[in-house]
């Protein structure tokens, strides 16, 4: 538990940092007058005054802020609600912009780092009737070499491209007994029956080996990027299967997310670093929605201001009405924390 907290922590203070940089960076730039950088949510702990702007270190450590003179109140000088709506959008959505680029630098270092890797063979063992794999002609038996431009080493490189190509047709490079691989078009399913998964087959690792995998800088960046829009790729789809299969999406909070933590830390550095992205990236999305109390809500009252040639909502009730959405969003975490608190009492774990 205590490895599990402290690289929870070491987790949420990076991305926090990362986040409230991009809103404290474009802030100054733009010549508002930033009051206060804070990690965690108040009461105030502590906090240092440099310059204009206090450094603090508050007492929720559920997120972070940067406070901004005249967010909703344009009468004042240097203040955010002063400056051009354009500008504003920016400053707004910088931290999730910085969110959604930090991966590209955190899956790069991952694929530095030498890592073990069970890879073999993965071979067909059933194929259910009527199903996409059915439909073109994969046998038992038939061992899957690639997908489309893809060698598939071991099962999870086979549903990670499943995944990423829900509902389009890929080509399987297939070997049916010692014969060379030759391609079969197919389509997985976003809505399979329970038990079939995406296309329709079961499949085994055979002739397995451990092999260390590591690459130079001048390969994990393009793969790195590759990885961040492959990421934002699943999410879409995760969300789009969600309405399709009408399933409810399973939700975790920062309880959770400390337990999933600390069993990815037990596997190694380069798990735990995209673990680290995968969050980054999920942040990005989640503060962009349009809820009071987030960003993206923010965001929404300026874009009103658009649509409306310039006439804005009243200071008061814009303030009110994400005073509102941040008491709403902190309830919300506290309910999702006491179902991750009975999951972890049961013994349960977030890894499959």
């Amino acid at each position: 538990m205590p490895v599990a907290l402290l690289a929870f922590f070491g987790i949420i203070v990076l991305l926090i940092f990362f986040h409230e940089l991009g809103h404290f960076v474009t802030a100054k730039l733009a010549g508002v007058k930033v009051e206060e950088f804070g990690f965690g949510y108040p009461p105030r702990l502590v906090g240092i005054k440099r310059g204009e702007t206090i450094y603090s270190i508050n007492l929720l450590p559920l997120g972070g802020f940067v406070r901004m003179l005249g967010e909703e109140d344009p009468s004042q000088e240097r203040s955010l609600a002063s400056k051009r709506p354009a500008t504003r959008l920016v400053v707004l959505s910088a931290g999730s912009v910085v969110l959604a680029l930090l991966p590209i630098l955190l899956f790069t270092i991952s694929f530095m780092i030498p890592k073990d890797v069970a890879v073999g063979d993965v071979r067909v063992m059933e194929v259910s009737p009527d199903s996409p794999a059915a439909r073109a002609g994969i046998m038992p038996g038939d061992v899957i070499r690639r997908i489309d431009n893809h060698d598939i080493e071991n099962t999870g490189d086979l549903s990670y491209f499943i995944q990423l190509n829900l509902g389009s047709d890929i080509d399987l490079w297939l070997e049916r007994e010692g014969s060379a691989p030759s391609p079969t078009t197919l389509s997985p399913r976003w809505d399979p029956p329970e038990g079939q998964g995406a296309i329709g087959v079961v499949v085994t690792m055979e002739n397995i080996t451990t092999v260390s995998h590591s690459y130079p800088p001048w390969e994990a960046v393009p793969r790195g990027i590759s990885t961040t829009r492959d990421t934002f790729i699943l999410f879409k789809n995760e969300v789009q299967r969600w309405f399709i299969a009408r399933e409810a999406p399973e939700i975790t909070g920062p309880v959770g997310i400390a337990q999933l933590t600390g069993e990815v830390a037990d596997v190694g550095i380069a798990p735990l670093l995209s673990l680290t992205a995968f969050i980054s990236i999920n942040l990005a999305i989640i503060n962009l929605l349009p809820l009071p109390g987030l960003d993206g809500g923010r965001i929404i009252f300026v874009l009103l201001e658009l649509v409306r040639r310039g006439k804005r909502v009243s200071p008061k009730r814009e303030a009110v009405v994400h005073a509102i959405g941040f008491a709403l969003l902190l309830s919300f975490i506290f309910v999702v924390s006491y179902y991750d608190i009975l999951r972890m009492v049961r013994g349960e774990s977030l890894i499959p």
